[in-house]
Order: C-alpha cells, then sequence, then structure tokens
C-alpha cells in the first residue's frame, strides 16, 4: 500500500462567470485553481489557508470530486478519479467523507440525529447500522440516547460532533473538514480540535482542514497549504511556515494572529 493518499497534480479548474452572463449565449468562464500540484501522505493532518476567494474550499470540493477539475489529474489511493462519472465515483465515496462548516444547514432538521447518523450507511448498504450509529456516537462524545434528539434541541459543539459522527460512520480514510469551528466559541473550538486529533490517531484517519485562521489550523496540522488567488503560495510543515514563512502572503497571515510576544515579527 502506498503511503501516499492523494496525488495531484496540474490541477485546474474553471467555472462559469454568471456575474458577467451575456443575454446570449455561454457565461466567460473563470479560472478557480490554477494548475496546483501536492500529495497528501496517509496520516497527515493538512492544513488549507487563505482568504475569502482563495479557492480553498474550491480544492476541498474538488478533491472529493464535487466539482470535476477541468484539466490536471487526482490520484486517491493509487486510482485516477479525475474523471470518473457518479456510479464509478459511488464505491470510492465511502472512503472519503466531508464535515460542512454550518452544521444546522447539513443536518436535516427533521430528522433526528440517529437517522441522519445512519443516512449514509444506507446509501452505501451498509450492515449493522444501528450499531455502527452507536459506535460514532460514542466515538464524538455524545451519549447514545442523543439518537433520539433533533439537531435544534443541541448545542453548537454537540451539531458539529453529530456531523462528525456522521462522517466517521463509514470508516473513511480520508475526511476533508471545511471551515467547522469557525461558528463555535473557543471553547467549543478547543474541543473539537481534539476530538479531530483523536479520532486521526484512533481511526487511522487522514486529514484535510480547511481554515482561513492560521492560528487554529497551528493547534491541529503537521503541514500547511497556504492558498491566495487560486494558487499554492507556501507548502511547509508547520512549524517551518511559523518559525519561517517563505511567502509575503504568508507573512501577511501570520502577522494578523495576536502574538505572545509584542516584539515577535517576521521578516
Amino acid at each position: 500500500m502506498s503511503d501516499l493518499l492523494f496525488d495531484i497534480n496540474g490541477l485546474k479548474l474553471s467555472l462559469p462567470d454568471m456575474a458577467r452572463k451575456p443575454l446570449v449565449g455561454a457565461a466567460p468562464r473563470i479560472e478557480i485553481l490554477k494548475g496546483l500540484s501536492f500529495t497528501i501522505p496517509r496520516g497527515e493532518i493538512l492544513g488549507i489557508v487563505g482568504g475569502s476567494g482563495s479557492g480553498k474550499s474550491t480544492l476541498g470540493r474538488t478533491l472529493l470530486r464535487l466539482l470535476e477539475p477541468t484539466s490536471g489529474s487526482i490520484h486517491f489511493a493509487g486510482q485516477d478519479i479525475t474523471h470518473l462519472n457518479e456510479d464509478q465515483l459511488r464505491p470510492i465515496r465511502q472512503k472519503f467523507q466531508m464535515i460542512f462548516q454550518d452544521p444546522m444547514s447539513s443536518l436535516n432538521p427533521r430528522r433526528r440525529v440517529g437517522g441522519i447518523i445512519a443516512g449514509p450507511l444506507r446509501l452505501h448498504d451498509m450492515d449493522r447500522i444501528s450499531e455502527r450509529v452507536d459506535e460514532a456516537l460514542d466515538h464524538v462524545g455524545l451519549p447514545r440516547d442523543f439518537r433520539h434528539r433533533y439537531p435544534h434541541e443541541l448545542s453548537g459543539g454537540q451539531r458539529q460532533r453529530v456531523g462528525i459522527a456522521r462522517a466517521i460512520a463509514l470508516k473513511p480514510e480520508f475526511i476533508l473538514a471545511d471551515e467547522i469551528v469557525s461558528g463555535l466559541d473557543v471553547s467549543s473550538q478547543a474541543q473539537v480540535l481534539n476530538l479531530l486529533a483523536d479520532l486521526v490517531t484512533e481511526l487511522g484517519l487522514t486529514l484535510a482542514f480547511i481554515s482561513h485562521d492560521l492560528s487554529v489550523i497551528r493547534r491541529l496540522c503537521t503541514r500547511i497549504i497556504v492558498m491566495q488567488h487560486g494558487e499554492i503560495v507556501e507548502n511547509a510543515e508547520t512549524a517551518a511556515l511559523f518559525d519561517h514563512p517563505a511567502s509575503a502572503y504568508s507573512k501577511e497571515l501570520l502577522a494578523a494572529i495576536p502574538l505572545p510576544d509584542p516584539n515577535q515579527v517576521w521578516e
């Protein structure tokens, strides 16, 4: 088995620019991802950071083939998934899952927690569904009787744990977490970050964590990709990026973090 889970080469994505769509004919296309190349080894916690419009969330969705690249390639566990159709992707989708930013919009308010977690299990024709739901709740530190509650009966941190439980119930190899702590208070953020770190170790997961906040990324990730305008401007180990940022944009992001030492600056 290869040590690489993802191998991305020359990844480009162009989408229609609906803001400039003419009355007649197709909308012009705008390049969102501009020839990205990087790898994600198994067991890594990768941070993907950048400001609004940097392309970080689009990259995440393209990795999971929720969007099809314009060019370049995505290899997952040694298999080229770049242009697979939905039927071909279905058995692979069990192996990678996504946790969304806003659990109130991603969790069906009409379904109880147990049904929400069981949904993907039924979709993939899994057995022992009730047991798997209980196991997932155990893993995220929620009581099993929470399976009978509705999302509106939970706190923000609890709802996000349900989103995590739904993702891990399928026992995936890879999870993409997109800005999942941005709406939580500091205490809940810390709890969710600690939970994710524990799950990576316990379940043998590989994790990509998207955020605009480098201070959050620093707590969790072993390596960081910095994106700006659809390009990777830096790809470095976390400690190296914080100690010796190579790009001007990385320095700008770091400068926005409150520093414990007011005399510390990045040059």
